[in-house]
């Protein structure tokens, strides 16, 4: 047990039975244990595998390559349309995560299988995400801007189109893009 995961999970009050309950899980399984975002995560020679992870209405485990597992209950989430290789297991009782006791310590098997082969997710290209037409509109008026998002590496340009795209307005929209141009043109990302 890491120390550092035992004083984050002592500060927890909503879902500290149930954290205890899948931290046993998770170390059962062999994992090394370590406190990653925040998080206790559990790894295989520093390859992620699973973390676990709370928030208002649930905790969770959240499996780094969940995307790749066989999912034979149902009961993996993909948190939302962009996520591309994790998804959760959602828990809200602690009688919940004993109800799925068998089926978390397969998927965790499994997924620690997975690691162990080799196994990546298909990730997409930036190019497959949708482009929110006010920014697209900006890079066709303004070539040095359109250069400097190209030039950004394929991680930034995802952030910063995926940013633009989350507002519903289009005023919104062309807000972002206009108040992140110049960290665009100065080649900084989104969180830089």
């Amino acid at each position: 047990m890491n120390p550092l995961v035992s004083k984050v999970h002592g500060k927890e009050e909503r879902w500290s039975d149930e954290y205890a309950a899948l931290r046993q899980l998770c170390l059962a399984s062999g994992l090394n244990e370590e406190l990653k975002w925040g998080q206790a995560c559990y790894d295989l020679n520093g390859g992620n595998i699973v973390l676990i992870h709370g928030f208002k209405d649930y905790c969770a485990l959240l499996f780094m390559k969940g995307a790749l597992l066989k999912d034979p209950e149902g009961i993996l989430v993909q948190q939302t349309k962009n996520v591309q290789a994790a998804r959760q297991i959602r828990f809200t009782s602690l009688l919940e995560i004993n109800k799925h006791k068998a089926a978390v310590k397969a998927y965790i098997k499994e997924a620690i299988a997975l690691e162990k082969s080799g196994a990546k997710v298909q990730m997409k290209s930036v190019a497959q995400f949708d482009v929110p037409k006010e920014f697209q509109e900006r890079l066709d008026d303004d070539p040095q801007l359109a250069e400097a998002f190209h030039a950004l590496t394929p991680g930034r340009q995802k952030a910063y189109v995926l940013h633009f795209g989350g507002a519903k307005l289009s005023a919104t929209r062309a807000a972002r893009v206009a108040k992140h141009a110049p960290r665009i043109l100065q080649g900084l990302g989104l969180d830089d």
